[in-house]
């Protein structure tokens, strides 16, 4: 028996966004429809840092997996990621291991499409300006999926550090189709403007005023997936017409943002792909989509990557039981 290793660099050459989209398009319809076996993702906290364990299984496309993430607060000291996941793609039919993956690249670009999917769903069509909190890995590849489905044309962009601002708008003077990149230095700066709001930060406070924001704007929250944390205001979740979440089980216990001012979601957004819901309504809503990852993207993603890992022969084999 073989297993196929994929390293990170494998995961971005089989997974480009646009396909990461139609993939995460899938995995949210099948969560809403009751179509996944995803069970809640089980926290074990070791002396230095905490392991989350993501198992999910999408019987329709045969789309199994087991994402396990560990966050480890001291390991910058010691020259290594914070952060750190692998995937495990597992064959339904035998239970038998079919690839490992690195997973660190798997959660940035299924996260990332997952915003994106809600830009399509939730923004105005004609919305140009996006409003951009953060500057790292997913404030990337949030920026690169909701420019996969809209038009933009300008980017107002705040971070923590100016160093890792300049980075990221050096980065996206290279891409195809670069929208312009306005370096912020206020909250109020980056939102007053926006067709859409992009939160990508580990801030445990709000990032900007809700009272800023003008109508018809769509917000996505990535970053925060504790209780006590909130990237987003209660004003802004007031002034929502409409709030959507990735997950109504996990963001109820996990999403800051609508536990602190106590409100509920309008609409999973699978329930909006599926037609169940409805999406944006009119110009001038405001539109709030919350995510704090669920299981079934990891596993979507990864049987996406290894299906053409496959036919592109990406990675390495390595015999199991030699």
């Amino acid at each position: 028996m073989a297993i196929r290793i994929l390293s990170a660099a494998d995961v971005r050459a089989a997974l480009p966004m646009s396909k990461a989209i139609a993939a995460m398009r899938h995995a949210y319809s099948q969560l809403s429809a009751g179509k996944a076996i995803a069970p809640p993702r089980q926290h074990i906290t070791s002396d230095k840092g905490v392991t989350l364990i993501m198992p999910a299984y999408l019987p329709e496309n045969s789309e199994f997996g087991i994402k396990v993430v560990s966050v480890y607060d001291e390991n910058p000291d010691i020259n290594l990621p914070r952060i750190t996941a692998t995937v495990l793609v597992l064959d339904p039919e035998t239970g038998l291991p079919k690839a490992f993956m690195d997973g660190t690249s798997i959660t940035a670009i299924r996260t990332g499409a997952g915003g994106g999917v809600a830009a399509d769903l939730l923004a105005r069509h004609n919305a140009k300006r996006v409003g951009l909190f953060g500057a790292g890995v997913q404030a990337r590849a949030q920026l690169q999926a909701v420019m996969n489905v809209r038009d933009i044309t300008c980017v107002n962009l705040i971070s923590r550090t100016q160093s890792s601002a300049q980075q990221l708008a050096s980065e996206i003077t290279t891409w195809d189709n670069a929208p312009e990149v306005n370096l912020t230095s206020t909250p109020q700066e980056v939102v007053m403007d926006a067709d859409i709001v992009i939160c990508a930060t580990t801030s445990a406070s709000p990032l900007f005023d809700g009272n800023d924001l003008k109508a018809g704007t769509h917000i996505t929250a990535v970053g925060t997936f504790v209780p006590e944390k909130r990237e987003v205001d209660t004003t802004t979740i007031r002034r929502a017409n409409r709030i959507v979440v990735d997950s109504r089980e996990a963001c109820s216990e996990e999403a800051g943002e609508l536990i602190i001012p106590n409100v509920e979601a309008d609409a999973e957004i699978g329930e909006i792909v599926n037609g169940n819901k409805p999406g944006r309504q009119a110009d001038d809503e405001i539109t709030f989509f919350k995510s704090v990852g669920v299981a079934v993207q990891d596993a979507v993603a990864a049987a996406a990557v290894l299906k053409e890992a496959e036919k592109k022969d990406l990675g390495f084999l390595v015999e199991m039981h030699q």
